[in-house]
């Protein structure tokens, strides 16, 4: 793995735009305090939560939901102009789900009315919706998780769904990633707080 595993450090993993930093260090971070949450994902959120199953707790929302990783399986590749934060949670109040599941369908979501691309339309209601449905299907309490390690198997990128805030005290800043270049805050520092 790429990080600590979070049985070692109780902590998972979010990543930001550098923009929104000093907000998430000042004030926490919420599921819909950044400008991208309106204008690229809360349509895609409402289409999944469509599909949730009944047996799905009441509180797991994904349209509410702060998406951290509990890991990566190796070395990824980050934006620049990004932060990757070290985050606290209560294990109560996070789900854990195939992100894969999702991530298939976003593009053909967001892209689905647009000219010269095809009808995306008949591949969301159909392939889509099972997606969705194995989505929610293999999905399991992070406490669960934690006893059965889904996030460890092949094939199961696990995506963590935190239905609370997250306050500054449970927030660390771990990497900035400058120019493609995975810095420590220590390192970022060196070169730019001289």
């Amino acid at each position: 793995m790429y990080f600590p595993d979070y049985k070692e450090t109780g902590q998972v993993y979010h990543i930001i735009p550098i923009q929104d930093v000093s907000r998430a260090m000042e004030q926490g971070i919420s599921f819909d305090d950044k400008a991208s949450y309106l204008n690229r994902y809360v349509k895609f959120h409402e289409f999944m939560d469509q599909y949730r199953p009944g047996w799905l707790p009441s509180w797991v929302v994904r349209r509410k939901a702060i998406f951290a990783t509990m890991n990566y399986r190796s070395s990824p590749s980050f934006h620049s102009h990004s932060a990757i934060l070290a985050i606290s949670v209560d294990p109560k109040l996070c789900w854990v789900a195939n992100e894969s599941r999702a991530n298939q369908l976003y593009e053909p979501f967001i892209l689905q009315d647009t000219k010269n691309l095809g009808n995306a339309k008949h591949y969301l209601e159909t392939k889509g919706v099972q997606s969705i449905k194995e989505y929610w299907e293999t999905s399991l309490s992070f406490e669960e998780n934690l006893l059965k390690r889904r996030d460890l198997t092949e094939n199961y990128d696990a995506e963590v769904l935190i239905m609370d805030r997250i306050p500054p005290e449970s927030i660390e800043i771990r990497y900035i990633v400058s120019d493609h270049r995975l810095l420590t805050p220590a390192q970022w520092k060196d070169i730019f707080c001289i």
